[in-house]
């Protein structure tokens, strides 16, 4: 039995369904931090062994066998899928992606993989949240909103940080910052943490020392964003690379996996501190704890950076958002050190405060989505006090990545494929259009052996201007006739018995497919100058589509987008 909710007012029907899907959010990431927790607990006694070079190439292998053969779903760590649900597919997510990326990532986090589960809880939120929706039967426009809800209970529960997870929701995956999702997402984000805090309690995951920063420390962080920067720019464009090479090396997903596993495991050998999420490392570091040397400090982001991309990159299941913390955390204590070793006269801030910036630089500039960096870190560190220097180092490292990366490591792929439609532009309204809908029918199919006079008395008894021309035998368009083009043979009886309809139609009419976007369409009305064309599929004329109907079901679609 289905149930429906139509009788609400709109708005109110998603604050209410928003806060149920906060709730399955909120549980998706308890499971998958219990489930974590109870792993981490099962392998360490084998972490010191000889052998535990090999666990994270069997984590890995075992999350892509059990992601594609027996969840039968699709690879990826999670948010571009749900990004790609958001603006392809009006927020339709399959009921299986709310379990299988959890299950999979905590294979790959749990044996070492460096990856973090923030990807994976995004996906299973946003499924949740779609099939909840289905359930009521509600039109696109509210589940996407509500994905968006599902995606913000998830990050905001896993780091008990509300307000990032409604920041992430709407600056990367929804890309809309309206009164309705703001409403919605909030609900659903508060909601979310409060489910995480009754089960896990309320605890600030990096609490770190009190700072004590002065205004040399606060300029010291511009030439810290310039490090965040660079680091991001670095990591997006390996893992790309890595991704594209292993993809072309190894065809086979597990394999593949399982050889990304291993090189992470002799990575791990070196610097154990990058195994898993690596939340403990990010610890150490906050606390001021590290008690190993600059180039130390160095070396570890790198070797962060390479198994993250090794990991992630090979197929392996897993988020990116701890990896960045880790990544940033060094690269902010990296700094510092280097700070006091050059300029060892001044008084510096204490290395958490640098590794609290850092992490906010580097999360800011790979996901590009600098209100998510501010505060998450602000959250999540309980570092209030330092929210100028987040900000500073936030906003100037992802205005400098940019310039070499234009696109976050979410969107990337979807901008190579043309998928990435951000709401109230161009490309999103006509996306929710279909050539199908915009068919005219508004003609007389005519065939090509008919006489002039013959088609003069069709001509007579129509008031249509379009007369395409099928093959009787075979029934594949021809071409096309429009009557204002051979008007001064209409009225030349002479030619009645010695034209054809076939020497009169334009067989060089461009013809548009099913298969054609709409933007594409438009393009060729463009650069033509006909305004009806017709639609032709696999040789079969389906009808015409016209500039002026794409234009008038755009604005009608435009109102409606408004609406909500």
């Amino acid at each position: 039995m289905k149930f429906t909710v139509h009788n609400l007012n709109e708005r109110l029907q998603l604050v209410i369904i928003g806060a149920v899907v906060g709730v399955g959010g909120g549980l998706a990431s308890v499971a998958l931090n219990r489930s974590l927790e109870w792993g981490a607990e099962f392998l360490h006694p084998y972490r010191h062994q000889w052998y535990s070079l090999f666990l994270p190439a069997c984590g890995a292998a075992l999350s892509i066998i059990f992601l594609l053969y027996l969840a039968k779903d699709i690879g990826g760590h999670g948010v571009p899928e749900v990004i790609y649900s958001v603006v392809r597919r009006g927020g339709l997510i399959r009921f299986r992606s709310s379990y299988s990326r959890l299950v999979s990532c905590c294979l790959t986090i749990a044996s070492g993989g460096s990856a973090g589960p923030e990807g994976p809880v995004v996906i299973s939120g946003g499924s949740v949240a779609s099939n909840i929706t289905s359930f009521f039967r509600l039109r696109d426009r509210q589940r996407i909103v509500l994905v968006g809800g599902g995606a913000a209970a998830a990050i905001a529960s896993i780091f008990n940080a509300p307000v990032a997870g409604i920041a992430f929701s709407l600056e990367a995956i929804m890309g809309e910052w309206t009164p309705t999702n703001l409403i919605t997402v909030g609900v659903a984000s508060a909601i979310g943490t409060e489910v995480s805090r009754i089960l896990q309690g309320n605890q600030i995951p990096f609490e770190g020392p009190p700072f004590v920063i002065s205004d040399i420390d606060v300029v010291a962080c511009l030439g810290l964003a310039v490090f965040t920067s660079f680091a991001s720019v670095f990591f997006i464009r390996l893992l790309r690379y890595v991704r594209e090479i292993s993809g072309k090396a190894i065809p086979i997903l597990w394999v593949r996996a399982a050889c990304g596993g291993l090189l992470v495991g002799l990575i791990g050998l070196l610097f154990p501190s990058i195994l898993g999420e690596g939340y403990g490392a990010v610890r150490t570091v906050i606390g001021g704890n590290f008690t190993e040397g600059l180039a130390i400090a160095g070396l570890i982001a790198l070797a962060k950076i390479a198994a993250t991309t090794l990991s992630i990159g090979t197929g392996g299941i897993g988020g990116i958002f701890a990896p960045c913390l880790v990544i940033g955390s060094f690269v902010g204590l990296f700094y510092q050190r280097l700070l006091v070793y050059l300029i060892p006269g001044l008084h510096w801030a204490g290395e958490p405060y640098f590794a609290l910036i850092g992490m906010a630089g580097v999360i800011s500039s790979v996901l590009q989505a600098p209100m998510t960096g501010i505060f998450l870190i602000t959250e999540i560190t309980g570092g209030y006090e330092v929210l100028v220097s987040v900000l500073l180092v936030s906003v100037i490292s992802v205005t400098m990545s940019r310039v070499f990366e234009p696109y976050s490591v979410y969107h990337q792929e979807l901008v190579a494929h043309g998928e990435l439609l951000r709401p109230r532009t161009d490309r999103k309204v006509l996306s929710e259009l279909t050539i199908m809908e915009l068919l005219d029918h508004n003609y007389k199919e005519v065939p090509p052996e008919m006489t002039l006079g013959e088609f003069v008395e069709i001509v007579k008894q129509t008031s249509y201007h379009f007369f395409p021309v099928i093959d009787s035998g075979t029934e594949r368009y021809l071409g096309l006739i429009h009557s204002d083009d051979i008007r001064s043979y209409l009225f030349d009886s002479n030619l009645y018995n010695s034209l054809l309809v076939e020497e009169l139609m334009d067989p060089t009419v461009p013809t548009i497919s099913l298969d054609d976007e709409l933007p594409e369409v438009l393009d060729i009305f463009e650069y033509g100058h006909d305004s009806t064309l017709p639609v032709v599929h696999d040789g079969r004329f389906l009808g015409l589509i016209s500039k002026a109907t794409i234009l008038d079901h755009y604005r009608k679609e435009l109102i409606v987008e408004e609406e909500i």
